[in-house]
């Protein structure tokens, strides 16, 4: 049986307190850079190994919603009643083809949650007081959000609701300078609102082994933050957009295909990063 990021087998009880599930924000500024695709398919590969999984469909577009098999007409509630209600995450998580994956999808109303939250109290902290009073109850061993495209404020609110945020690198020319740029945000969120909050890394995606750029950009970002950057690298790789095309993960689509492989390692490396910086029992 998978451990979860607390030593502990997933779904075993225990006589103490249960553990609150780590949240993990997988954050880009940067659009196209795989961000999505990495959420879907790290969900699934954490969930293949018996954990208990919430994905949070924070990106207006909803696209990992989507690739989910999650269709528009079934999205009444979602991740904005969970903002701007801050309503139970049980009550708009919905079950997925994966078994321990849920999801709180993208509605409709989503799209506008920025304008209308400009004048709400605590507005930068709605999707953290939706998410831990009730942590200690929540049937998860971890929860993933995927944020928009962009460092407003919902990326804010999942930055100051997270324990550690996940960077997806796309291996390209302005890739690094981007990254800077979450960084800093980053560093401001840990100062004024969230001081737990940790880089827990950045993963390379869309590489091309053909590509001399894949390589040059690989190493740049290897030199400049060392162990910051995971092993594992995501491929460019066909299955994984035939896959989103059919609303389903990689795993699902093709289990063998290289872009599948990959996040099933990413999803072990990890696992192996919260183990290490899991408290002691």
């Amino acid at each position: 049986m998978s451990e979860s990021p607390t030593g502990r087998p997933a779904g075993e009880s225990s006589a103490g307190p249960k553990q609150i599930p780590h949240i993990v924000a997988i954050a880009n500024q940067k659009g196209g850079v795989g961000k999505t695709t990495t959420a879907i398919n790290l969900a699934t590969a954490l969930a293949d190994r018996s954990l208990r999984v919430l994905l949070i469909d924070l990106d207006p577009q909803g696209n990992a919603s989507t690739g989910l098999g999650i269709s528009y007409a079934n999205r009444s509630n979602g991740s904005y009643a969970l903002i701007a209600d801050a309503c139970d995450p049980a009550d708009v998580a919905c079950s997925t083809m994966i078994p321990s994956l849920w999801l709180v999808p993208a509605d409709n109303e989503l799209a506008g949650a920025e304008i209308e939250l400009v004048d709400r109290e605590r507005r930068e902290f709605r999707l953290r007081d939706a998410l831990l009073p009730e942590a200690a109850s929540l049937p998860y061993d971890i929860i993933l959000i995927d944020c928009p495209p962009s460092l407003g404020l919902l990326t804010l609110n999942a930055l100051i609701a997270a324990q550690s945020v996940l960077v997806p690198l796309q291996c390209e020319f302005f890739a690094l300078e981007g990254v800077s740029q979450l960084i800093r945000t980053v560093e401001r969120v840990r100062r004024a609102f969230n001081p737990t909050l940790l880089l827990q890394g950045m993963v390379l995606t869309m590489f091309d082994r053909r590509n001399n750029l894949s390589e040059l950009v690989a190493a740049d970002a290897r030199s400049f933050f060392g162990t910051q950057v995971f092993e594992t690298v995501i491929p460019r790789n066909i299955r994984i957009s035939e896959a989103q095309s059919h609303g389903k993960p990689a795993s699902l689509y093709d289990p063998r295909s290289s872009g599948a492989l990959a996040y099933d390692r990413l999803a072990e490396e990890l696992l192996e990063r919260l183990a290490k910086r899991a408290p002691a029992a």
